[in-house]
Formats: C-alpha cells, structure tokens, sequence
C-alpha cells in the first residue's frame, strides 16, 4: 500500500460511529463484562443455566482461542516476547487477556472510534499508570493503521473485520506492519460462499446487515486479500459450532425465537452465514 492510500483510507461509517459511540454496545448486558463478541462456547456446559460468568468465559475463551491459534501458546512459535496489535481493539479486554495470560513484551489496541478508546483507558487506568506499562492504545483505521514497517510480531482481530470496508487493505496494512515471520489472526462471521444475492439475503434477516454495521463478504474476501498482500500459509477454520449455538441460547434469556437477533443462527442453519479463524504468516 502506497503512502498515497494510506492517506485516503475511509472515515468511520455512520452505523460504527453510532453504535460504538452513544449506543455503547459494551454497556448491554448481553456483553457482560466489557467484552464484545458472541463468544466461544466449547468449555461451557449449555444444558445448564448460563449466567454472567459463563457468559464472560465464552467471550474469553475466544481471545484465547485467536490468541492460540496466532500461536503465542500451543502453535507454531514466536519470539518468546511478542509485540501484539490488536485491531479493532474496543475496551481493550482482549489486551489485558494477552498481557495477563501471554505474557506479551508489549500490547497496542488499536480502534478507530474515540469513544471506545476513551472507555478503554478509562477502564485500564491502572495497567496504564505503572512506570512500565507494557499497554498502550492508539486510534486509527484498519485500512491506515498509525505504524512503521515491522513493528508487531503478531496482529489479531476479534470480531471487528465485518466492520471493515476495504478487506484488501487491512490485509496489505497487516503485511506491512509485520514482521518477517510474524503472524496475523482474525476472527469473524462471514459468508460461507460469494452466491449473488448473499448480501440481501442477510439485509433480510439481519438488521446490522441492513443498515450497514455488518458488511456481509465471503471468507474468501479475507483469505484472498491476505494471499495478495503477501502473506503465506493462509488458513481458515470454522469454528461456528462453538460460536452459534452458545451465542442463540444467550440470547434467549432476552428474545424470542421469532425475533431477529435470533436469526444469527438460522443464517448459520441454513449455510448463509459462519463464524471463522482465519491465520497467515509473513514470509
């Protein structure tokens, strides 16, 4: 990506402006504990009640689940202190996970929306005070991120590219910012395949994909971007199994079955809609 691009990367979207600024989707109780995602449900018992420590194990277990598969822990290796980005960053939850359980040499939360870096710091005062704090959090575009060449030895992203307008440059941003061997991990729901009228479709069942929060795109999209911008042994995993399920069964203690957030799983039911980890590594 020219230096020209970076430049004229896009503005924050009206939906992610509103829904991350005055809306505050991290206030809902739906999100307990600050987190924001639909979590991972494989260590939690859904034949019994869930309750909110449940519900904050899901949304953990899938930074660990990213953060394992981007291989800090039970992957293929890296530097035995990594420098971590996280993209997409919101309260900064994710980046306490990996410094409390890493044991990452430094973490940088990136997030375009000012307000949730302001709630980030704000949450995090403390980590942020000590004289060696080893987080810090920046805003900035997924499409521009704010960085030299090579900084990170890792970049993850969890549950926020279905945010991202231009998946061709997130991935030539991740490229750049990488360095030699280090590795790129995304979690999000995608489309399971690129059929015309995938895009309405799910416009039809689901809200923010109406009004333009989601942007509905093939996992492909992700995995070619990320093939073109360089990046070598690209894979993907659906996880979905242990994303929906979980995720519909929470919901419920709030909506109906004939509601539309209820329609998450129908999409992922009817092989619409899925949840992936998608890896990559810079040569």
């Amino acid at each position: 990506m020219t230096d020209e691009t970076r430049q004229t990367a896009p503005a924050m979207r009206p939906a992610v402006r509103e829904v991350y600024g005055p809306t505050d989707l991290s206030a809902q109780p739906m999100f307990a504990g600050g987190f924001i995602n639909f979590g991972y449900w494989r260590a939690v018992d859904l034949g019994r009640p869930l309750g909110e420590a449940e519900r904050v194990r899901s949304q953990v277990d899938l930074y660990r689940r990213v953060l394992d598969s981007a291989g800090l822990r039970g992957g293929p290796p890296v530097p035995q202190l990594p420098e971590v980005l996280e993209v997409g960053c919101g309260l900064g939850m994710g980046c306490a996970v990996t410094l409390r359980e890493y044991g990452a040499a430094a973490v940088t939360g990136l997030d375009i929306h000012p307000e949730q870096l302001r709630r980030a710091r704000e949450t995090h005062a403390d980590l942020l005070r000590e004289e060696d704090s080893r987080l810090r959090f920046v805003q900035g575009a997924a499409e521009r991120m704010p960085f030299g060449r090579g900084e990170f030895d890792v970049v993850l992203s969890v549950e926020a590219a279905q945010h991202f307008p231009d998946l061709a440059a997130f991935a030539a941003e991740t490229a750049r910012v990488l360095r030699p061997g280090g590795r790129a991990a995304v979690t999000s729901f995608f489309t399971v395949d690129d059929v015309p009228g995938r895009p309405e479709e799910l416009a039809r069942l689901l809200p923010t994909f109406a009004d333009g929060l989601d942007i509905a795109r093939p996992v492909t999209a992700l995995t070619d971007a990320f093939t073109a911008a360089g990046l070598t042994d690209v894979r993907v995993e659906s996880i979905g199994a242990d994303v929906w399920p979980g995720w519909d069964l929470w919901l419920s203690r709030w909506w109906a079955s004939d509601t539309w957030p209820r329609n998450f799983r129908r999409a992922y039911e009817g092989r619409v809609l899925d949840y992936f980890v998608v890896t990559a590594r810079r040569p």
